[in-house]
């Protein structure tokens, strides 16, 4: 099993006497006005003045919050190096995190001090450290001329105790992100549906009830359109269901994410390019376990089921057809006319079921589910459909908070007439025009009415061909923290 861990992280206190003798590597915070705290005056004066140099330069003056700047073999001091950061004493969270992400790319296999004693945000800082600092070297073999990487970190505050405290809720979500990292970067032949049950069920030692719905036990209770999108493939398709008890007798928000472990298209198959990059495509069930391991390392006082179904779209004799006709668990038929777009007739079903079995007071879906949430949003922020005002603005500002881009979409009755079927009741596309929103209608018509719903269309955002700012190219871990956010805002209490 695939578990990557964050940096070791120590919180400790230090007398500014003894970073002469400090070993390694440090990080030194200075404000954007070169003012410098007890810690950097010490180093700059066991360095005779190379950081005052170097925060006096033109460098350092045009450089935006967060960057750092390298002092190599500085004298008078034993670490082999210094990195200065430029942050404000209280830096917007955006800016902490952003300066933590410059840390991470100047640790290496030497020991890592950060000095943050004077700082407001050091755990949002250290968040940005750790969630950069995540490198999936599951398949890769070590390099036998290479000192290993540093594994933990050192971060020197005014009040230990406190700092520790503060950081506990965002080591949960830390965690979390990289549980759906990894899950998210496996590929295929590892990570099949039967291996990504058993790495949900082990969450059940966290105090998470988990059980397993089986091929038989789906087809008793009617998912007949998540069964038809496995039928081609030898892995047998799944639903996960794990339930976090934590607020009382409150009804429980709903989280249903889409575990598509491989999608070649099916029939209508993709092209070959680019194919290898849909091992990603169980990214929305990826995101939902994350959370639900992160609410269970916190403790959160909220009542919250995360459902996930997990199949495979492959392309066999067995597989369904275009022009195939499937009766979801709801009872509506759907003429499948692109077997490519199997995401929401996986959706459909575990949504119902969720609704049936839960009565959930809110439900929230993710899937990478349409390349034309890319084309409208590009990577950079995710798909945001809801029928309910007040919910999307709660999600919108959770995402903005946490640093997560989140963009809504229009839904429309008028959307719904491009999903007419000739002999069914409805069709699984509507054309290539708007193609993300008419996803997002399909989705809807197995919400029912008054239900709060939030669909999530995470395909531009779950993994990323290049780095970005708190996560190297990969995947991301896209949702866990706003939706964490959303969860403590919303649903605590």
């Amino acid at each position: 099993m695939s578990v990557t861990t964050p940096l070791k992280t120590v919180f400790t206190e230090m007398d500014a006497a003894g970073l002469a003798a400090q070993e390694g590597r440090i990080a030194v915070l200075v404000a954007p006005d070169g003012a410098m705290d007890a810690m950097a005056r010490r180093l700059d004066r066991l360095s005779r003045g190379a950081l005052g140099r170097l925060v006096a330069g033109e460098a350092f003056g045009k450089a935006k919050p967060g960057s750092g700047h390298v002092i190599a073999y500085p004298a008078g001091l034993a670490a082999e190096a210094v990195q200065v950061v430029k942050l404000a004493r209280r830096p917007s969270a955006e800016d902490a995190r952003r300066a933590g992400a410059a840390i991470a790319g100047f640790n290496g296999s030497a020991p890592l001090t950060v000095l943050a004693a004077a700082q407001a945000k050091t755990a949002e800082l250290v968040l940005g450290l750790l969630l950069r600092a995540y490198d999936f070297t599951e398949h890769r073999s070590p390099d036998p001329e290479a000192a290993p990487p540093n594994r933990s970190v050192t971060v020197v505050v005014r009040d230990a105790a406190k700092a520790e405290a503060e950081f506990v809720p965002l080591a949960a979500q830390i965690a979390g992100v990289f549980f759906t990292r990894d899950l998210t970067n496996e590929p295929a032949n590892v990570l099949g549906t039967i291996e990504f049950a058993e790495r949900l069920s082990a969450l059940a030692e966290l105090g998470l009830s988990v059980e397993v719905l089986e091929e038989d036990e789906l087809e008793r209770l009617g998912m007949r359109t998540l069964l038809a999108v496995g039928m081609g493939s030898e892995s047998p398709s799944k639903v996960v269901v794990m339930q976090w008890r934590g607020g009382g007798d409150a009804a429980p928000l709903a989280l249903v994410g889409k575990g598509v472990v491989f999608d070649s298209g099916g029939v209508s198959i993709k092209p070959a390019q680019g194919m290898e990059e849909m091992t990603m495509d169980m990214g929305g069930a990826g995101v939902v376990a994350g959370v639900m391991k992160t609410l269970a390392l916190r403790k959160a006082p909220a009542n919250v089921v995360g459902l996930v179904g997990l199949v495979e779209n492959m392309l066999d004799g067995r597989a369904q057809r275009p022009g195939d006709v499937v009766r979801s668990m709801k009872g509506d038929t759907v003429e499948v006319i692109n077997t490519d777009a199997e995401g929401r007739l996986v959706l459909a079903d575990v949504l119902w079921y969720a609704q049936q079995r839960f009565e959930p007071r809110a439900i929230v879906d993710l899937a990478t589910l349409t390349g034309a949430i890319v084309i409208a949003l590009g990577h950079e922020k995710a798909g945001v459909f809801s029928n309910d005002d007040a919910l999307a603005t709660a999600f919108l500002a959770a995402a903005v908070a946490e640093g997560e881009g989140a963009w809504r979409m229009p839904l429309a009755p008028a959307y719904d007439r491009l999903l007419k079927s000739r002999i069914a009741d409805m069709a699984n596309v509507g054309g290539r025009p708007a193609g993300a929103v008419t996803a997002a209608q399909f989705l809807q018509r197995f919400v029912k009415d008054g239900l709060p719903w939030i669909h999530l269309d995470i395909a531009g955002v779950a993994s990323l061909g290049k780095d970005s700012e708190l996560a190297p190219r990969g995947a991301t871990g896209w949702g866990v923290r706003a939706l964490d956010r959303l969860i403590r805002d919303r649903f605590e209490g």
